[in-house]
Parts: structure tokens; C-alpha cells; sequence
């Protein structure tokens, strides 16, 4: 059946409550109900029972979706003990001795959020308690460690597929290759999308770009030289565990609590795939989430050994942590079900088949599409401060567009996470963007004043290549994304300088 401009209505009403609510997991279902009333002809009461038995119950019972959730559940056990066991700030102390210039503090602030991949969230409170102090010897803003948190959370994270962000995203395209019928792979889709995150990797490069060159510009510029004339106590002190017992303190804790808890989750993932060809070859989704599954546990156990021999919470303690961690993912797992349940209705309407139906009646380039998408991904982000349920309600749109007008999924893949991380970068009522301004005690105001610059740049230049990538399907445009971004940073860096 037909369902013409009424397909049109469960994204709307998502995307319109998101924006006004600015609650992701409300608007999703409010979408998801609307769908359902289409299907019962608007029986409310048989609309919440069709999404409870037909969508919800279906949801969960399905294996893979089962596994996604499992994963997640022990991805934010361990997320909440590596950042409640001190090991990172003990990291940090360890490597004050040699970063002694504006540069080393700079790239290795951004190396520190690149290391701790696993966690969006974590790394503005993880890395930014760690260098503050640094920064404020050295006389660097903290706009300027903000904008370094902020770009090394979201953007590092968007990009490895064995995380929560990956497990997630995959989970999303996995669904819509469902509902199409075809058999790509949500990995291979995934990683092959990684080269057409364009904004995110702009995002990355820019921070050392803008070190070793010292072109900052716009407002940062200014508030570096505010920081400059400034004077700042450099205090190294680590916080106590709250409630913790005689001999117990996360002063006790050392570096070796970051490091090797990760090493063993990564080689459990590759000693239990490599038989399988990992990661040189595909390997089963189930399997590859029951590998990742393992090395998150694994990870947790040798953690959760490490506090107890350096002593820095007792037992009780520990594991509180952990189960709270994974409580926390709890959000997540209502958000998925909720997006599953959403794209599947969508999916039934066949929303994206009259969005291409209508769009090829206007005569609209299909080479247009991959900025369209980002576009309007970047909208729905910016209005609702989350690029997770940007990503909710675009996916089910982008992969069945790309289906129809023949453009590779990853490329439509990639331009809904840019979009949706342009525009959660730009938002001032972002999780992380509140997340990065409280971890560099930085003003809000003050870091969206002055990231928003930079972000505009690294928008406008992933726009014109989206269109770029529309002509070509070329994952090598990403290259040219990063000239241009260099030379965009010079020229305005030039203006700058006149007006002065």
C-alpha cells in the first residue's frame, strides 16, 4: 500500500519533538506511535498495541539486535571503571615532567583523547581534569583545551567500529539492509565509510594543524592572547574516592590501570577472530560482537584486579561502579529499540521511496544527494543537540536513497555521521559540547563561541566535497578536504592579522 505524504509524517513528528523537546528517546517513540497510527487506520489503542507486540517484542527477540545490546551493557561497565579508577589522571601526572611547550601540551592532549577512543564522554572528563592544570602553566586558553576535548570525543569515536558508536551505528544500517533485502555487510559498510566521514576527520586533523602552524584565528585567537597575559595555580592534585575505606585512595593509582586494561581487551578481540582471518578478512557479525563482548569483560576483570593491588577502592566499591556503568547504558538501549522500531515503520510506509519518488520528479541530481543528506543531518543534529537520534531518524532515510539512486551505501553512510556530527559540534545544548566546557572548566558560552568558527569551517569544506564525492564516489576527496582546510586556516589566519 501507498501510503504517499503520510510516510512523510513519523520522521517529522521525530525530528520536530526532538527539537523541541530536546529528548531524544521521547521523540522517537511519539514518532514510532504516529507510524503506528497510520497502520491501524488511528485506533490509538490498537496503535500501542501494534508497536508493543509488532516492533518492541520484535526488536529484542531478534538475535542480532539481542547481541548489539548485550555489548552495550558491557561496554558501559567498563567505560565507568576507567573513569572512576583515576588511572587517567595518574597517566597524565606521569608525562608533566617533559611537556614543558604550548605544542607538546597541545598534541599530547589531543593524543590523550585519541587514546581514550572508547568513551565520547569520557574523554572531556578523563583528559581534561589531566591537562588543565598544564594548560594553565603554560598559559593556553582553556577555549582552546575545550575545543581540543570536543574535537577528539565524538569525532574519534564516530570512527572505530568496536565501541559503542560503532555497535550502534551498524546496528542502524544493519536494519535498513534488512528491510531492503540485500546482503552488504554493516562492518564492511561501515569501515568503508570511514574515509567519507569527512567532517569528523577534518575535525582530528585540525587540532595539530593549527599547533605545529599557530594559526589560530577568529575568537580563539583572542582568547589565546587573554591567556597569555593570565596567571593560573598549577594544581596536580587527584580527587579522593567518595566513601572509600583506610588505605584506599585514587592517589594510589598508576598509569598501568589505562594501558593495560586495553591492551587485553584489544588482544582478546584479535586472539579470538584470528583464526577466523581477523581483521584481514570478514568475519560473522555475531561472532565479532561475542569477541568484543569477551574483551570488554576481560578488560573490566584485569581493572577491576589492578584497583584492588595498588589499592585505591575496595572491593564493594569496584564492582558498584561497574554495575552502575552498566546501568548507564540503559538510555542507549531504549534509544536503539526505539530507532529499530522507527526505521522498521518507516521502512513499511516506504518514506524513503516517496521522498526518491518525489525527488525524481523535481529532476533532482543524484549527485546532490550526499550533500542533501549531510545538510539536512546537520540540521536535525544542531536543533536537538544529539547526533545519536540524528542518526535514528536519517539512517532509514539515507540507505534506502542511496539503494534507489544507485550511490554507494557507504558514502550515504558517511554523510548522515558528518552531518550529524557538524551539527552536535556547532549546538550549544550537545551532551558533549556541555561535557568538554565542564572538563576544561571552561564558560559554555565562551567554547561555543569560539569552536564555532572552526566548525563552520570544517562544515562548509565537507559540504562542497560531499558534492565532490557525488560526482566522483572517490574516497580520495578527503584528501583535498584536508588542503582546503589548510589553506582555509592560512587565509583566514591572514585576515585576522589585517584586521589587527
Amino acid at each position: 500500500m501507498n501510503y504517499g505524504i503520510l510516510s512523510l509524517l513519523p520522521p517529522i513528528v521525530a525530528v520536530i519533538l526532538a527539537i523541541w523537546s530536546k529528548n531524544v528517546i521521547l521523540s522517537l517513540f511519539c514518532g514510532g506511535f504516529v507510524g503506528a497510527l497510520i497502520f491501524c487506520g488511528g485506533n490509538p489503542f490498537a496503535a500501542v498495541h501494534s508497536m508493543i507486540g509488532d516492533y518492541f517484542f520484535i526488536q529484542l527477540t531478534d538475535s542480532y539486535n539481542a547481541g548489539v545490546l548485550v555489548l552495550i551493557v558491557f561496554i558501559g561497565g567498563f567505560i565507568k571503571l576507567v573513569e572512576k579508577s583515576g588511572g587517567a589522571q595518574a597517566f597524565g601526572k606521569s608525562v608533566y615532567r617533559i611537556v614543558n611547550t604550548k605544542l607538546k601540551a597541545q598534541l599530547c592532549a589531543w593524543l590523550g583523547g585519541i587514546l581514550i577512543f572508547f568513551s565520547d564522554l569520557g574523554t572531556p572528563l578523563l583528559v581534561g581534569p589531566v591537562f588543565r592544570p598544564l594548560f594553565d602553566k603554560l598559559k593556553i586558553s582553556r577555549q582552546k583545551l575545550a575545543w581540543i576535548l570536543d574535537s577528539t570525543s565524538s569525532p574519534v569515536a564516530i570512527l572505530i567500529p568496536f565501541i559503542g558508536w560503532g555497535v550502534y551505528i551498524m546496528g542502524l544500517i544493519q536494519a535498513e539492509f534488512d528491510h531492503l533485502g540485500v546482503t552488504e555487510s554493516d562492518y564492511t559498510t561501515f569501515v568503508q565509510a570511514i574515509p567519507f566521514q569527512l567532517y569528523a576527520i577534518l575535525a582530528i586533523i585540525m587540532i595539530p594543524l593549527v599547533a605545529f602552524t599557530k594559526k589560530d584565528f577568529s575568537l580563539m585567537k583572542k582568547a589565546e592572547q587573554e591567556a597569555a597575559a593570565r596567571d593560573y595555580s598549577f594544581d596536580e592534585a587527584l580527587p579522593e574516592a567518595e566513601g572509600s575505606a583506610d588505605g584506599y585512595s585514587l592517589k594510589n593509582a598508576k598509569p598501568i590501570m589505562v594501558i593495560l586494561p586495553i591492551v587485553v581487551t584489544f588482544a582478546t578481540l584479535f586472539i579470538t577472530l584470528a583464526p577466523q582471518g581477523f581483521p584481514f578478512k570478514k568475519v560473522g557479525g555475531n561472532d565479532f560482537r561475542v569477541a568484543l563482548t569477551m574483551g570488554y569483560l576481560f578488560g573490566a576483570l584485569v581493572l577491576m584486579a589492578l584497583i584492588r593491588i595498588f589499592k585505591v577502592m575496595d572491593f564493594k566499591a569496584t564492582f558498584k561502579i561497574y554495575v552502575d556503568g552498566m546501568k548507564s547504558m540503559t538510555d542507549v538501549a531504549v534509544t536503539l529499540v526505539l530507532a529499530w522500531s522507527l526505521g522498521s515503520m518507516i521502512s513499511g510506509l516506504g518514506t524513503a521511496s516517496f521522498i526518491v519518488d518525489t525527488m525524481q520528479q523535481m529532476q533532482f541530481s543524484p549527485v546532490l544527494v550526499p550533500a542533501f543528506i549531510f545538510l539536512f543531518g546537520a540540521f536535525v543534529s544542531f536543533a536537538t543537540g544529539s547526533s545519536w537520534g540524528t542518526f535514528a531518524i536519517m539512517m532509514p532515510l539515507a540507505i534506502p536513497m542511496a539503494h534507489a539512486f544507485s550511490i554507494p551505501y557507504a558514502i550515504a553512510a558517511g554523510a548522515v555521521l558528518s552531518g550529524g556530527l557538524f551539527g552536535d559540534h556547532c549546538s550549544p545544548i550537545s551532551d558533549t559540547t556541555i561535557l568538554s566546557s565542564t572538563g576544561a572548566e571552561c564558560d559554555l558560552v565562551e567554547h561555543v563561541k569560539t569552536q564555532l568558527p572552526y566548525a563552520a569551517v570544517n562544515g562548509i569544506i565537507a559540504f562542497v566535497c560531499y558534492i565532490l564525492v557525488g560526482f566522483t564516489h572517490s574516497p580520495l576527496v578527503v584528501l583535498l578536504a584536508v588542503a582546503l582546510q589548510a589553506a582555509a586556516i592560512l587565509v583566514w589566519n591572514r585576515m585576522d592579522g589585517k584586521k589587527v
